[in-house]
């Protein structure tokens, strides 16, 4: 069965109420009816203890005493008589109280001189009354006692009244929490439902929705959350769509770049194949078939390498290595692609740096970025350099070419990214592949790498690696 979370939240809060009000009800008036008890038996002790006190000062005129004392309490609906060790009465006129008959066990807490009190029904006033019997003892020996009762029908009353009151406050009360509760109830279920319709639209695709937000409960904190996974989700399915273009332009890169390098491959064999290629082109055809084939094959490494990267199965040979030897050989294997774009490697590095990294790696990533500089500049300049301290060894790769756009200079570490166009004919790197390698392989050496750039003027690498201690 269905209940909705405004009733749910109502039946809660009224029995809560309800049996809180009970429950002090009950203990008010149990407290009230033990209060009013115990007041009438505090004054038929006081007034008990005043016969006494009055019989032991005047015995002879006994009798007369006693009438005063009926004439004054029959006033006050108030009974007494006096009674002997034995129990019999010792003024049995009117006005008397019967005598009670007590248990074995009260009378011998009477006689040993200890008041006893209890509520008893007797016939004349038919009603419970309250009763006190005090025991007169002289030099320690038990001589009889007094008797006093009073009916609690005022009392009674009196506790009625307080017990009316108390249930006309308990109704005004519940009403009140009533109204308190729908309307705390309906604010809390309009929230709920607004979390709800929130939920429902996301699940539909919507990652625009935005819910008001507070600190002032755990609702407000919760809406907070919720707009928070709604931004992160917004995000990711933004970086999702923008991985799923590039993915797509890859594809379609990817078939282009090797459906031509294929082609030209199966063209050349079958022209061998058939003869029809003449023999002095024959070597020349040979050449073209071994270039488009390591072409295929910087592509598979490419991918084959960058995965290896991101799922942590690259295992890193760690070596003091002189930076100045590794500038030498990034300058020798890049020279012949320098001169042909006209574009001169300078180095320069502080004495005796020492870089701890892999060397293959570090080779790796100093070509892969020194290969992009090349590529952007003409008839330029490409700085190598480098400088260390006690903490750490920065190279800096800094070209005069075209620069980057700034609001492309975070995407060139994306995997398939490529910042111009003019990438697509670059054999390194060619597919975006090359400077998300790059970035994956210096945080591997707990390094970090930035990239500043400014249109037409030059990009500046700035890789960081920490020494070792």
């Amino acid at each position: 069965m269905k209940i909705k979370y405004m009733y749910q939240q109502l039946i809660s809060h009224l029995s809560v109420i309800i049996v809180a009000f009970l429950i002090l009800s009950l203990l008010f008036a149990h407290y009230v009816e033990n209060l009013v008890y115990q007041n009438k038996v505090d004054e038929l002790t006081s007034y008990g203890e005043s016969i006494l006190n009055d019989i032991g000062r005047s015995y002879t005129g006994l009798d007369s005493l006693l009438t005063q004392y009926s004439n004054v309490l029959n006033g006050q609906n108030i009974l007494f008589g006096v009674f002997d060790e034995n129990g019999l009465s010792v003024n049995p006129q009117s006005g008397y109280v019967p005598m009670i008959k007590f248990t074995k066990e009260e009378w011998d807490k009477f006689r040993s001189g200890k008041k006893v009190t209890k509520p008893l029904e007797i016939k004349r006033f038919e009603q419970d009354v309250t009763f006190v019997a005090i025991p007169y003892i002289i030099n320690e020996q038990f001589i009889g006692g007094v008797l006093l009762a009073s009916p609690i029908s005022g009392s009674r009353e009196m506790i009625n009244e307080i017990n009316r009151y108390l249930f006309y406050t308990v109704l005004i009360a519940l009403a009140v929490s009533l109204l308190m509760s729908w309307i705390l109830s309906r604010v809390h279920v309009i929230r709920i439902k607004k979390l709800q319709d929130a939920t429902s639209s996301v699940a539909s695709g919507d990652y625009s929705v935005q819910l008001p937000s507070s600190n002032f409960d755990e609702i407000g904190e919760l809406s907070q959350d919720f707009n928070q996974m709604v931004a992160k989700l917004n995000t990711s399915m933004e970086e999702i769509e923008s991985l799923e273009n590039r993915r797509r332009k890859f594809m379609a890169d990817v078939s282009h770049e090797m459906r031509t390098p294929l082609t030209t491959i199966s063209g050349v064999i079958e022209g061998l194949k058939n003869d029809l290629i003449p023999e002095d082109e024959k070597e020349k055809g040979i050449q073209l078939v071994s270039h488009e084939t390591k072409r295929l094959i910087r592509l598979v490494n490419e991918n084959l390498d960058y995965e290896k990267i991101r799922s942590n199965q690259v295992t890193l040979n760690m070596e003091d290595i002189e930076l100045v030897e590794v500038f030498e050989i990034i300058k020798e294997q890049l020279g012949i692609q320098a001169d042909e774009k006209n574009v001169q490697i300078l180095i320069s590095v502080d004495e005796n740096v020492i870089i701890t990294a892999d060397y293959d790696r570090l080779i790796q990533i100093l070509i892969n970025i020194t290969k992009n500089s090349i590529q952007f500049t003409e008839d330029g300049t490409v700085w190598l350099r480098g400088k260390s301290d006690s903490r750490e060894t920065i190279i800096e790769i800094e070209d005069t070419g075209i620069g980057i756009d700034p609001e492309e200079v975070e995407k060139i570490w994306h995997r398939f990214y490529k910042a111009d166009v003019s990438r697509t004919g670059n054999p390194f790197g060619q597919f975006g592949l090359g400077l998300s390698i790059v970035k994956q392989l210096v945080q591997l050496h707990h390094g970090e790498i930035e990239v500043t750039s400014e249109k037409n003027k030059g990009t500046k690498f700035t890789i960081t690696f920490p020494n070792r201690n």
